[in-house]
């Protein structure tokens, strides 16, 4: 960007404008803002910031001194710093030169300002900017008048707050739950129950002794009876809730989550709020598998039969993945040299396919008298499953073999980094390691994912599919620990305390084997936390939090009926449906429609909860209407 040079304003005679400030220091900023402003900077930055971007000015007053300002987020890890701007040399006392430039405000950012011809360090700075604030920063000599600079950062204009927007949407819907809990509250107690009822019943009298067609007679009938909760159904609500949830916020993530960072998936290490929601997905489809399975098969259906019906539901899934919501469908009929293979409902489809037939050829129905003995307090509902562990351990062992054993032309073998200008750039082609290497080699440069979060941060340039195939065997271990939840809940049915207590351990052991994993470090463990390359810390991180969250929702839910799962259990019957529709029409209207200011996170968070709501709200008109969309 060009350096622009600001003149002293002619409505202050002060030599020193722009150079040693020796007033107040908190009348600084406001001192630089009129100072040193200008309306060729201040034109710039309402032409040229976005989203997630502050003006920084940087003031040179070094004469004889280029400045290059290296830039980067602190949570790029291991990354090389990259060049920001250039600022030429300051010129003579109270005319530094001056050069805007535009920074991201996500994260922490990483200021280093070098001397360009020497390549050395004058100053470094840690610092978090607000969207769409204006700051300066001064380099000058120390005001000893040695030949060290400083650096000051100053605050010309104050930033917004972004956040406001998601704080006021969570505020409003948590109003709404305590209002609509409230009223809940009410209705349950007889004596408003009974108060509803008469004030009812009396206006309808009056109606129809008034009414030409009404009959006196009728006001005499009993009065309804006070509402009581129907009887619990058979089908468990809490996994169609826990479903409806992950559904439910991989919409809203799908369709921008409001352009917020902590709404995108991450861009390596580490969990974002986008990260949570398909393995999550993942684990209640197994613990659905074991339990419709269950119910089939005692229903007389054939383990042939039953296969079949496997292998066309994994068929379908795959089909649907590939034509109806794969990225490149917009291109036509020529649009297979760059269809993307892999994808969400791709692995969903292979993932239920090794799940469910491993089920089923090693089924075994459930013990009758496990609800009585005392002895299945053990750990039946682990033990009977000991041939599927066996080959869930076989598998994982695959995993853990390719990913630090198989050679990567160009790469340290076990590499697990992003690539690009990670570890200080010295892997640049290496993303995912061997990951992203099989996927290349298998299904060729063009027929993955080429627009991986990896670029965000790290600036990777290779495509890289986070649904690979590697990933995938850990999907099955993900979903075959959803089966042992189904599994819990099947095999002590009616023993609540049983079932808290296997929820419990499962949760811990989980999380402690994730601890160990990554040392309790987002970067610095053995085997960190990783949604594109799904590592097995990744796994056991997502399938603990899983395992408390059904703590949490059973004895509600299913053992108490404190909460029926509203509004989550409506897209959790019609999940295939929901999940499918939303990526066919993400571009439609009411969808979405054009924003006023597209720079704006509220507009967009109010346009991706409108469409999120809309979800919700076919999915509860279609389970009124009892349509469901089942493959």
């Amino acid at each position: 960007m060009e350096d622009t040079r600001v003149p002293t304003p002619g409505k202050r005679k002060d030599p020193t404008c722009c150079g040693k400030w020796i007033g107040k220091e908190e009348e600084l900023g406001a001192y630089v803002g009129k100072c040193c402003g200008s309306p060729d900077v201040d034109k710039k930055r309402h032409v040229e910031l976005k989203m997630d971007q502050a003006l920084l000015l940087i003031h040179n007053e070094l004469p004889g001194t280029n400045l290059t300002v290296y830039w980067n987020y602190d949570c790029c890890y291991q990354c090389l710093l990259q060049v920001l701007v250039r600022a030429s040399r300051g010129g003579k006392p109270g005319k530094p030169s001056v050069a805007a430039v535009a920074v991201g405000t996500q994260h922490v950012s990483i200021l280093r300002l070098n001397d360009t011809v020497e390549d050395k360090e004058l100053c470094r700075l840690e610092y978090k900017f607000g969207e769409f604030g204006n700051y300066s920063l001064l380099v000058k000599h120390t005001p000893d008048g040695a030949s060290e600079a400083a650096c000051d950062l100053v605050v010309n204009e104050k930033p917004v707050d972004s956040d406001l927007p998601v704080t006021v949407a969570f505020l409003v819907g948590l109003a709404l739950v305590i209002a609509v809990s409230f009223l809940k509250f009410l209705w349950s107690l007889e004596d408003f129950n009974n108060w509803i009822s008469k004030a009812i019943n009396s206006r309808e009298t009056d109606r129809l002794i008034n009414s030409e067609l009404g009959s006196p007679s009728r006001a005499g009938d009993p009065q309804p009876e006070a509402w009581r909760p129907s009887a619990a159904p058979l089908r468990l609500r809490c996994l169609d809730t826990f479903r409806g949830m992950a559904l439910t916020i991989m919409v809203f993530v799908n369709y921008g989550g409001g352009r917020y960072w902590y709404f995108k998936h991450s861009s390596w290490n580490g969990l974002t709020v986008a990260d949570l929601v398909f393995p999550w997905f993942v684990f209640i489809m197994g613990s659905s598998i074991f339990l419709s399975m269950t119910s089939t098969l005692q229903r007389g259906c054939s383990k042939f039969r039953l296969l079949g019906k496997i292998a066309w539901r994994s068929f379908l899934l795959l089909c649907i993945g590939i034509v109806v919501v794969n990225p490149n469908y917009c291109l036509g009929p020529l649009s297979w040299e760059e269809a993307r293979i892999p994808g969400v409902l791709q692995r969903l489809g292979v993932t239920y396919f090794v799940v469910a037939v491993l089920e089923l050829l090693f089924f075994k129905p459930v013990p009758e008298s496990c609800a009585s003995e005392r002895s299945c307090f053990s750990l039946l509902d682990v033990v009977s499953s000991w041939p599927q562990w066996l080959v869930i351990m076989a598998l994982e062992g695959i995993w853990l073999a390719l990913t630090f054993f198989l050679p990567v032309p160009g790469c340290p073998t076990g590499y697990l980094g992003p690539g690009g200008i990670g570890d200080l750039g010295k892997y640049p082609n290496c993303t995912g390691g061997a990951a992203g290497y099989i996927d290349r080699l298998l299904l060729g440069d063009h027929h993955i994912y080429q627009h991986p979060s990896s670029a965000v941060l790290y600036h990777t340039d290779v495509a890289y599919d986070p649904e690979g195939i590697l990933g995938t065997i850990n999907s099955i271990v993900m979903a075959f620990l959803g089966v042992q939840a189904g599994k819990i809940l099947l095999y002590y049915k009616d023993r609540t305390k049983d079932i808290l207590v296997r929820f419990t351990a499962w949760c811990c052991l989980l999380g402690l084997i994730s601890v160990a994993l990554t040392k309790a470090s987002e970067n610095e463990g053995f085997i960190p936390v990783n949604k594109n390359l799904w590592s097995i810390s990744y796994v056991t991180t997502l399938s603990a939090f899983a395992f408390f969250i059904l703590l949490v929702l059973y004895p509600v839910v299913d053992v108490h009926g404190l909460w029926t799962g509203t509004p989550f259990f409506y897209p959790g019957m019609n999940s295939i449906l929901v999940y499918v529709g939303h990526e066919a029409f993400e571009n439609y209207f009411p969808f979405q429609w054009r924003l006023g200011d597209s720079q704006s996170h509220k507009e967009h968070l109010v346009q991706n909860l409108v469409a999120t709501a809309l979800w919700v709200l076919i999915a509860y008109i279609l389970y009124k209407k009892k349509v469901f969309w089942k493959i």
